[in-house]
């Protein structure tokens, strides 16, 4: 046997340690002896995940692709900790920051990149430290010190409207301050999307209440001690006490240029990715310059390893990296997008198909050339993008029918699904994982969607191919798919149903979100499981539930509902939609001096008030003087009625009282979904109390029926009849007792609809009505302790939970 080759690898990110893998995975153990050098003191990290990091879903621990034992595993030594200083080619010497040289035969240069920082004044003390609140994103240290530092901040900016930059301010929102994206260009995102597409993609982050400011060129860094705002070119400033710059990437090529590699915008390499002027140094990664490209995102990475892997090894000595077609598919913060290619046509035959739904935010546009798809954008919807993606990479004709390239049209069919993929077709693009992986995967034991997401990474980035992952492990289980026991879980965060939730909550006595973090999930905050959790403790405690305002939406923060242009929904409240002369002159007197741009009868029988600014809020409920409608909560919301016996000729039901009593008793009741009730006087229902979550219908002889999981809207669905009654008092009683059942035991976001579908009317008649289980008092007890802590949120006009909870946009002109 021959001796091992030293191999040297300078640069423990992603890309060197995927190449190290692969290198494994050929057999490489045998052939070389193997070190690693790492500036970073720790093992290598997935840095898509980085943004999970900040935002305090996943802790810096769980994003580790290989930790620091996988070293020891496989007989590497890892210099962590270190930087590589020089390179001697001729001695084939590398020296590092601490003053060893290591020798080496065949050397892989993967340094990487750093952030870019476009040039602006103000950025360091006079000293030429960093300024306190400027920050960089790239590293598990930096989110540290950015989600340290935001705890104080109130308004917080982020410069860079790309990738990484929409990433940090998704991950600052977690935090608190108010966050701001600055961007240099006309739209977002403008290497990926076309004006249309980044102006929807602006509108979806801007109902996340992120605030967005483009075709800002930043001039300085304002505050001598530490950051007090920005100074842009225009003149405006913008108030804030920390910044975040994430403008792009630079390649990290100063010791390749040291030692008299040739460098351009990054090392160049040849088709084996070898410098084109030793052969015995190879480069991967983002400081790879291949046929004048340098790629960033991690697919073509994943390639440069496998190809150099196959060569260095002799695996296969002709490998021969093409380059790649860039196609990507992922999330970002939180919405769908796969784009591909090119995002304008660039020749005059060029054809584009494309399809615009402002209303929904989905966007997809094809760029077709001599029948082969050259580009692609699908923004909010991408159940195509595996098989388009497919077609881009592999040059497929097209055919005819275009639109059946954007929707499925006729019958159901597996056609472009990912089970009929070839085997080596990549499906996670974030951790380069193919279809055969997850196959075998599953056919080794794991069979369930977790179990394969843990061993093979698939679906761990971005989180955008999860469904085609889940679609593959069903296909491959063959039936035998486990249960995941995730998927009965209250909210993701937590790992426990709902009952035992509560259980653990009443047990433990948390009354906030904070503190069920702490004690049932390790720490770990998900902000996914943020809105859930605080409806369930409201709903828990009452009167006695923390109220920790980040854990809640926009809309329940501000108690009104936002617009997609960042103004404010007000509804009062109009008891049973019955309302005087004297609450409509206010209403008018408001919308004349707020200048509300539009006065709306809604379908629940109130009075919208659209176009309020954010600080106007306060005034504008003290001006009502009336109650919160709770329009914008998922809560009790409305008792539509009908005018009952008091002017119609048919009403057999004092329907008006009955639903103004409903309506005083359970306003802003806090639920799983939101409660829309009404009554009907009689069985015309023209209040459709049939189609409601709870309608009371008045039928002959005096009495009452009572029907529960009706819906009217996307959903269409006559509500079952729980049970016939005799008074207004007991139509109180049972509904107040189904509405704690649902409460306590519904999904979250789950109407009564789903509800009532899925535990049967039968069954909920039996607990509600017979009390089979015993448990109706405390069901009664219950919804009276709610609604007894009740209190109108519009009174925080003069009793504010923050100071800064109705502050405006503070961006101005510079004196």
């Amino acid at each position: 046997m021959s001796p091992k080759q030293k191999l040297v690898l300078i640069g423990n990110g992603m890309a060197g340690a995927r190449t190290i893998e692969e290198i494994l995975s050929r057999g490489g153990a045998e052939m070389f002896d193997i070190t690693v050098i790492g500036a970073e003191p720790h093992g290598n990290y997935n840095r898509i995940l980085l943004s999970n990091v900040l935002n305090g879903s996943q802790r810096a621990s769980e994003i580790f692709l290989n930790p620091l034992g996988w070293y020891d595993e496989n007989d590497i030594r890892l210099k962590a900790g270190v930087t590589a200083d020089a390179i001697d080619r001729e001695l084939r010497i590398v020296t590092t920051s601490d003053g060893e040289q290591i020798v080496y035969d065949k050397l892989i240069i993967a340094t990487g990149s750093r952030p870019f920082v476009p040039r602006m004044d103000g950025l360091k003390l006079p000293d030429g430290s960093d300024k306190p609140g400027v920050f960089l994103f790239r590293t598990i240290e930096d989110c540290e010190r950015i989600a340290d530092y935001a705890q104080g901040c109130k308004r917080a900016a982020v410069i860079g409207g790309g990738l990484l930059g929409l990433e940090a301010a998704k991950g600052l929102l977690s935090h608190g301050p108010e966050v701001h994206l600055i961007h240099l260009m006309p739209w977002l995102m403008e290497n990926q999307l076309d004006e249309t597409s980044g102006a929807m993609l602006r509108k979806s982050m801007e109902k996340m209440e992120l605030n967005v400011h483009l075709n800002k060129s930043t001039r300085c860094v304002m505050g001598e001690d530490r950051v007090k705002g920005l100074a842009f070119a225009d003149g405006e400033v913008l108030d804030c006490c920390m910044v975040v710059i994430s403008c792009g990437i630079s390649p990290n090529v100063e010791i390749a240029r040291g030692c008299g590699l040739t460098v351009e915008r990054a090392i160049v390499t040849d088709d084996q990715m070898r410098s084109i002027d030793d052969p015995n140094i190879y480069v991967v990664g983002e400081c790879a310059q291949h046929r004048g490209k340098v790629y960033g995102l991690v697919a073509p990475l994943w390639h440069q390893g496998q190809v150099l892997a196959d060569h260095i090894t002799g695996r296969n000595q002709n490998a021969v990296y093409p380059g790649s077609k860039l196609a990507t598919k992922l999330k970002i913060i939180g919405v769908d997008l796969a784009t591909m290619g090119v995002t304008e046509p660039q020749e005059e035959g060029d054809e584009v198909v494309q399809f615009v739904e402002h209303r929904n935010g989905r966007y997809k546009k094809l760029i077709i050339r001599d029948g082969r798809l050259i580009g692609g954008i699908l923004l909010g919807d991408t159940d195509k993008a595996a098989s388009l993606i497919q077609a881009f990479d592999r040059g497929t004709v097209l055919p005819e029918d275009r639109a059946s390239l954007l929707f499925d049209i006729g019958p159901a069919t597996r056609q472009g699904s990912i089970v009929e993929a070839p085997d080596e077709t990549q499906v996670c693009n974030c951790n380069g994982v193919c279809k055969s992986a997850i196959v075998d995967c599953v056919k080794s034991g794991r069979k369930t969607l977790k179990m394969v997401m843990d061993k093979t990474r698939a679906g761990t980035g971005c989180g955008s191919c999860k469904k085609q992952v889940q679609e593959l492990v069903e296909w491959a289980c063959d039936g035998q798919l486990e249960d995941d026991p995730s998927i009965h879980y209250y909210v993701p965060g937590i790992p426990l149903n709902k009952p035992d939730l509560i259980c653990a909550i009443q047990d433990q006595q948390l009354r906030s979100v904070s503190s069920v973090f702490e004690c049932l999930a390790g720490g770990i905050e998900d902000p996914g499981s943020k809105m859930g959790l605080a409806s369930l403790l409201k709903t828990i405690w009452g009167s006695e539930y923390v109220d920790e305002r980040d854990a809640r939406f926009i809309n329940d923060r501000v108690h009104a509902n936002i617009q997609k242009d960042r103004t404010f929904s007000v509804i009062p409240r109009i008891y049973g939609g019955v309302t005087s002369a004297d609450q409509l002159r206010r209403i008018a007197d408001v919308a004349d001096k707020y200048d509300v741009p539009m006065v709306k009868i809604t379908g629940g029988q109130r009075i919208d008030l659209l176009g309020i600014k954010k600080d106007d809020l306060p005034n504008v409920w003290r001006d009502l003087d009336m109650p919160s409608g709770h329009a914008y909560a998922k809560a009790f919301r409305t008792c539509k009625t009908c005018v009952g016996t008091d002017f119609c000729r048919y009403g057999l039901g004092d329907s008006t009282l009955l639903g103004t009593q409903i309506e005083r008793r359970f306003q802003g009741l806090e639920s799983p979904g939101k409660l829309k009730l009404a009554t009907a006087g009689c069985p015309r229902n023209c209040s459709e109390a049939l189609v409601k979550d709870v309608g009371a219908v008045a039928v002959e002889g005096g009495r009452w029926e009572i029907y529960v999981g009706g819906a009217a809207g996307s959903h269409v669905r006559k509500g079952d009849l729980l049970c016939v009654v005799d008074t207004h008092d007991d139509v109180l009683l049972y509904t107040g007792r189904f509405l704690q059942y649902y409460r306590e035991n519904a999904k979250y976001l789950e109407r009564t609809y789903g509800f009532v579908e899925r535990v049967g009317i039968e069954k909920i008649r039996d607990v509600v009505v017979e009390d089979s289980e015993g448990i109706a008092a405390r069901l009664d007890a219950e919804i009276q302790a709610s609604v007894d802590a009740y209190v109108d949120p519009w009174l925080e006009a003069d009793r504010p939970h923050t100071t800064n909870q109705f502050a405006g946009v503070l961006l101005g002109m510079t004196a």
